[in-house]
């Protein structure tokens, strides 16, 4: 006689090589592996050249901050807009993209991607598409996944709606209530080199509250060794990618 736990765990195994499947394009989370094998996944470009890209905005209460101080330095970067924050705030995302800025989108919702089928992982990524585009006017060809982890689902959703995901090279960890300036900005210079890209945060909607501040007051010491190395900063469309 087949017994409960029996049917389980024969339903368990059956299953695995579908889970598998799914979650196997979770390797690119890990940083060194992606940058050697995937380098264009992980945003690798022009050689002088640094990609700057934020992500999990729009927040009228810190990205506008952002917005200021890149333009005061006359930088352009690439915004991974989360489509319900730019549900919230249509007029910024205007801003965002009439000040010269690529946008580029994060998904809907800030939801890892493991936990979402096929289907809903379609409808996510056309949501925030569809939004995004309708507010500025194009449609976003760059697509970044929430917390950097791909599925199978969220490539072949990609493929279908246009969207090419691109991750980083070097990020600040400037999520983290113990977060500084002079922390992002060593943490980020640490793995800097021409062609990479770098991820830091415009809004703390999941981070740690004021987390952003910590970005901000990194960016002018970032853009600054930058130059001191002789590598340009601009968006990922001027990356060569």
């Amino acid at each position: 006689m087949t017994t409960p736990v029996r049917l389980l765990r024969t339903a368990a195994f059956a299953t695995l090589p579908a889970l598998a499947l799914h979650a196997a394009p979770v390797i690119s989370t890990f940083g060194p592996l992606r940058n050697r094998v995937m380098p264009r996944l992980a945003g690798r470009g022009r050689a002088d050249h640094v990609a700057l890209t934020f992500d999990d905005g729009p927040d009228p209460l810190s990205t506008p901050f952002f917005l200021r101080a890149l333009d005061e330095r006359r930088v352009r970067a690439t915004f991974f807009l989360l489509g319900c924050q730019a549900r919230r705030s249509p007029g910024l995302v205007r801003e965002i993209a009439a000040a010269g800025h690529e946008i580029g989108i994060h998904g809907w919702l800030h939801r890892p991607l493991l936990l979402r089928g096929p289907r809903a992982t379609h409808d996510d990524f056309a949501r925030a598409r569809d939004t995004v585009g309708a507010l500025t006017g194009q449609a976003p060809r760059l697509f970044r996944p929430p917390y950097g982890v791909m599925s199978t689902a969220a490539h072949l959703a990609a493929r279908r709606l246009g969207l090419t995901p691109v991750l980083w090279t070097c990020w600040g960890e400037d999520w983290t209530a113990r977060a500084t300036p002079d922390s992002v900005h060593r943490t980020v210079v640490r793995d800097l080199d021409g062609g990479g890209t770098i991820l830091l945060h415009d809004s703390d909607c999941t981070s740690a509250p004021g987390a952003w501040r910590s970005a901000l007051g990194a960016l002018p010491r970032l853009l600054d060794s930058c130059d001191q190395r002789g590598l340009a900063v601009g968006p990922l469309r001027e990356h060569g990618i």
